[in-house]
Formats: C-alpha cells, structure tokens, sequence
C-alpha cells in the first residue's frame, strides 16, 4: 500500500532520523510512504485571520497534489496545518473560494483529501493488534509516559483524531510495541513551544513540570509525536532526568529496523 507523504522541513533538517526511523518503519508493515515531490513548508503554525491566505497556500497545494488518496503526516505541527487547512477548504466556502481564485486548479480544490498522521495509521489502517503481531523487540519493563502537547489533538473538530481531553492514542502505541503506559496530569500540557525564543525561563518551567509529572508517576521515559516538544523537553529541562524519544525511535527499535 502507497500513501502520499509530507514529512516538513524540521524531518528533512535537524530531524533526519525521526523520518528515517517512520519511513522504514512503515515499509516494514507493508506500506510505503511516497514523499510528495514539490512539496513547501506548512507555515509552521495555522493563522486564526480568515482573511490570510498567504501562509495556508502552500499546504493546500500538498493537498491538491494528494486528491487522489490519502496524505499522511509525521510532524504534529506539520499535521495541525495542513489538516486545519483542508477543514477550512472544505467548510469555509468563501476562504476555499479565494484559495482556489488565487490557485488557479484545474479542477478547484474543496477538501477532498483525507489527511492522517502517521499514528492514525497505526491505529486506523495497520490496527495496534497487527502492529503487535509484528514487533520483534518488544519493550518489555519499559515504563512509558506518552506526551501529548498542545497540537496534535487540538482544535478537535477540526483534526478528530482522538479525545482532547483523554486521548489513548500513544498509550495503545506503547502497549502495541510491548511496554506500559504510564498516565500523568501534565500529558495534555503545553512544553513552552515557541516561547523558549522569548521567554526561556518560562518555556524551561513548562518543560520541565511536563518531566516532573512523568516522573512522579513512575515513568521510565517520555515518547513525544512533535518535534518542538521533544526539543524543548531535551533542551529546556535542566536538572531533570527522564529521556524523551520521538515515537518512531522506538517504533523502529521494536520492528528490529533502527540502524
């Protein structure tokens, strides 16, 4: 099975490893992900001003050139874009009319795209069932904090991807790859995000109350699905202990594919 792909640029940058680790990772589980070829970054963040059309641009042509199938992402920044786009495309008629007047499609683009993040797939096309059923390494005795931040669930409507409020996707991954789920009050917090720009000392509080809470409850280490929060929960953490690993890291470790 072939899915269209858009890995963004912190995954074809400072992160190669993270979209090595999923790419292989989904090639052993049957499925191949094919990087779209004129791909452009997402914007980094989706604007609120419904008249801004300058910055979503981008993303939307990565969905026109998916139309004719299924768009997957890996970054939850990248993923909160593109899919808060493509809910714009498809139920704001005015904002979806000048994208596709400024555009200039072939044929006008109105949401036809299904977007999923790579952890949908897991769930939704693999199943966590068959993914256990091919992990090779299992991660036996490793206590797992799942960290959620702020933008891979939110604004729900608009990415319905899980719970909001008590999400299980990341538990059911790190039970499906052989370890224990371990659940904690700041799992749905914000880790400082872009704040660790202007405002280190607060994004280093926010950070490291996310490891404290983890901590506290007996996790091993943390598993993040967004690039930012694992760096700021690396970087802007000091004096705290846990390792904090993007999800694919381990994945690959447990399908026996991690170089």
């Amino acid at each position: 099975m072939v899915y269209h792909y858009y890995p963004g640029c912190t995954l074809k940058t400072k992160a190669k490893d993270l979209d090595r680790y999923g790419r292989k990772s989904m090639e052993a589980l049957g499925i191949t992900l094919s990087e779209l070829e004129n791909w452009q970054c997402c914007g980094g963040a989706f604007t609120m001003a419904k008249d801004e059309i300058a910055t979503k641009l981008s993303s939307v042509r990565a969905l026109n050139d998916s139309r004719d199938g299924v768009l997957v992402t890996l970054c939850s920044a990248c993923h909160n874009v593109i899919k808060q786009t493509n809910y714009a495309m498809a139920n704001d008629a005015e904002f979806a009319q000048k994208v596709n007047n400024y555009s200039k499609f072939d044929v006008p683009y109105n949401g036809e795209t299904k977007v999923m993040h790579y952890l949908e797939v897991l769930r939704d096309e693999v199943g966590f069932e068959n993914l256990a059923k091919a992990v090779k390494n299992p991660l036996k005795g490793k206590k797992i904090a799942a960290y959620y931040g702020c933008l891979l669930l939110r604004p729900s409507k608009a990415l319905q991807m899980d719970n909001p409020e008590n999400p299980t996707i990341l538990e059911d991954f790190i039970k499906a790859i052989g370890a224990t789920p371990v659940l904690y009050p700041y799992r749905n917090e914000c880790c400082g995000g872009y704040m660790a720009t202007e405002d280190p000392a607060s994004a280093a509080k926010k950070s490291g109350n996310v490891m404290d809470s983890a901590a506290e409850m007996g996790a091993d280490m943390i598993i993040t699905a967004c690039p930012l929060c694992l760096y700021n929960l690396n970087k802007n953490a000091p004096g705290h202990q846990l390792p904090v690993y993007y999800f694919t890291e381990l994945l690959a470790e447990a399908l026996g594919v991690k170089d």
